[in-house]
C-alpha cells in the first residue's frame, strides 16, 4: 500500500507540473524553428524556459539540414514519443507492482500471467520467448507504420502525430484493426485548437515526469539507494533492465 500511495503522488504531481501552462495558444505543433521551440519551453515550465545546455537545437544532425528543421522535428517528435511510452510504463509498472494482470489465460496450456511474488522486471523475465517475440513486432509494426504513413515529422510533417489506421487502407494491414490507435473513440474531433495546444504542454511535461519516474523506479531495483524517496519500497531485481532476453 505503501508503494500505491507513492506511486499515486508522483502521477498526481504531473498533472500539478503542467498547470503552470498559461492560457493563451501556443504555436507548439507546427514550425520545427528554435524560436518555436523556445515559445513551446516557456509554456511547459515558465519558471525554467528554454533551457538546452548541450545545444542540441543548434545542432544539424542531418547533412541534408541546412536550416536545422529537421534535428528539431527530431528531437520533439523523440521526445514526445519517448513521454509517451514512459506514461505507458509507468502506468503499468504501478498496476503490476500491485498484482493487476489480465484475466485471461497467457497460452493455450491455460496457464496465467507470470504475476505472484514477481516485480515488473522479473515478470517480463517469466515470459516466454514466443510471447516477448510477439510484443517487440507488433511494436516494431507501430514504429514502421508511424514512420512510412503521413507527412514525416523530420519533412514539414507536426511532431507526436500518429496516423489512424482506417485513413491507409492502401497499407495492407493483414489484421483487422477496429480503432485507431491515437484516438480510438474520436474524441478529438470536437475538441477547440486552444484545448490541444494545452494538452500537448500537457502531455509533454507529464511525458517528462514519467520518464524520471520509471528510470527510478527501475534505478532504485537495480541499485538499492540509488533513489533514497524509494528505498525499501522496491524489490531488488539482479538482471539487467534493458536486456528483452
Amino acid at each position: 500500500m505503501r508503494t500505491a500511495a507513492l506511486f499515486a503522488l508522483l502521477a498526481g504531481s504531473a498533472s500539478a507540473f503542467s498547470s503552470k501552462s498559461q492560457s493563451n495558444v501556443y504555436k507548439t505543433s507546427l514550425d520545427s524553428s528554435k524560436a518555436d521551440l523556445e515559445a513551446f519551453a516557456t509554456a511547459c515550465n515558465p519558471v525554467v524556459n528554454y533551457y538546452d545546455p548541450l545545444r542540441l537545437a543548434d545542432q544539424k544532425f542531418f547533412d541534408d539540414d541546412t536550416d536545422g528543421s529537421q534535428t528539431i522535428g527530431f528531437l520533439r517528435h523523440a521526445e514526445i514519443k519517448h513521454g509517451r511510452v514512459a506514461m505507458a510504463a509507468f502506468v503499468g509498472y504501478v498496476l503490476q507492482s500491485n498484482g493487476f494482470h489480465f484475466p485471461w489465460a497467457i497460452d493455450f496450456a491455460g496457464n496465467s500471467f507470470p504475476f505472484e511474488g514477481l516485480s515488473p522486471p522479473e515478470q517480463w523475465d517469466a515470459l516466454s520467448s514466443a510471447a516477448k517475440y510477439q510484443i517487440i513486432i507488433f511494436i516494431g509494426f507501430l514504429e514502421h507504420f508511424g514512420e512510412s504513413t503521413g507527412t514525416h515529422y523530420m519533412k514539414g510533417g507536426v511532431p507526436g502525430k500518429y496516423e489512424n489506421f482506417s485513413d491507409h487502407p492502401e497499407y495492407g494491414i493483414p489484421h483487422p484493426i477496429p480503432l485507431n490507435l491515437f484516438d480510438p473513440f474520436g474524441w478529438t474531433a470536437k475538441v477547440s485548437a486552444e484545448k490541444k495546444e494545452k494538452g500537448l504542454v500537457a502531455e509533454v511535461n507529464n511525458g517528462r515526469l514519467a520518464m524520471i519516474g520509471i528510470m527510478g523506479c527501475l534505478a532504485e531495483q537495480s541499485t538499492e539507494g540509488a533513489v533514497p524517496l524509494l528505498k525499501g519500497l522496491l524489490k531488488h531485481y539482479d538482471g539487467e533492465v534493458m536486456a528483452p532476453f
